[in-house]
């Protein structure tokens, strides 16, 4: 199933993303570049290998498994009741996507696991490329979290191969630095998450990074109060204080982040306000 869908789709597809998206952000952008953008899109890229071969080798097969194995167990959400199967599939979909809306609370709230996630939000910038720089360890937590909600809802392997694609690809788009008019990404807001509202969540200021955490659909945030938008684009520093200087976050020092002694996020408005005045001279 991982060779017939996702490697003979799925791949093609993210991949074909990618390249709109990169286009995208290149001619209409958002938010203003702080560094170079070839320089971190080596780093990102070298720092995503690990992850990205977990992804494909162990985390997509493990989640597979645990979905073949629990048709034989009928453990699950999906195992209570008798429906037709769209509702099945739709039911499995949102859950999956609400259960990841949780693990992404869960790495900021858990101070170990925040290790690794600060990898991915310690970069300068915030565009397509950032969709991939996740530290390997973060996948590797993922399994047990993301295993978990597999077997609890009683998805199908066929539907965990969808909504991988689909996360993924929703990862792309909210990352990248694409302009989109804005009416358009109003409305699609009501529904995904959308550039605008993820570029809050990459913020420097604690309250704003701690918001925005859904990854595909936007309600999850609007449900539990943790939405945060209306914060102008041009006035975001993207990064993590303490972590801020570009020449500290090389692909040796991120890879080895996690497990060094983790500075405390301290963070003021004067820095912030600096910070921007600095882009906008």
């Amino acid at each position: 199933m991982v060779n017939n869908i996702f490697d003979t789709y799925g791949t093609p597809i993210l991949i074909g993303l990618f390249i709109i998206f990169f286009a995208l952000e290149t001619k209409f952008q958002l938010r203003k570049r702080v560094q170079g953008r070839w320089k971190r899109i080596v780093i990102n890229f070298i720092v995503s290998i690990p992850a990205f071969a977990l992804l494909r080798l162990l985390f997509i097969p493990a989640m597979l498994w645990l979905a073949f194995k629990n048709q034989q167990w009928q453990f699950g959400l999906n195992y209570l009741f008798s429906a037709p199967q769209w509702v099945y599939l739709a039911l499995s979909f949102l859950l999956l996507d609400y259960s990841n809306y949780a693990w992404h609370i869960l790495l900021h709230k858990l101070p170990f696991m925040w290790r690794f996630h600060l990898v991915h939000h310690s970069d300068l910038d915030l565009d397509i490329t950032t969709a991939f720089r996740f530290h390997f360890g973060e996948m590797i937590g993922s399994i047990f979290f993301r295993g978990a909600a597999v077997v609890l809802t009683g998805a199908s392997p066929l539907l965990i191969i969808i909504y991988e694609i689909v996360f993924e690809a929703a990862t792309q788009f909210h990352h990248s630095n694409t302009k989109l008019p804005f009416r358009l990404e109003k409305i699609l807001n009501y529904v995904i998450v959308t550039p605008r509202m993820h570029g809050i969540h990459h913020s420097m200021i604690k309250e704003e990074t701690d918001s925005n955490y859904s990854v595909i659909f936007s309600f999850w945030d609007r449900i539990h109060k943790t939405v945060r938008l209306n914060i102008k684009q041009n006035e975001i520093v993207t990064g993590v204080p303490h972590y801020a200087d570009e020449k500290e976050l090389t692909i040796g020092n991120l890879l080895k982040m996690p497990f060094t002694k983790i500075r405390e996020w301290k963070i003021n408005e004067r820095m912030v306000d600096d910070n921007v005045n600095q882009m906008e001279r």
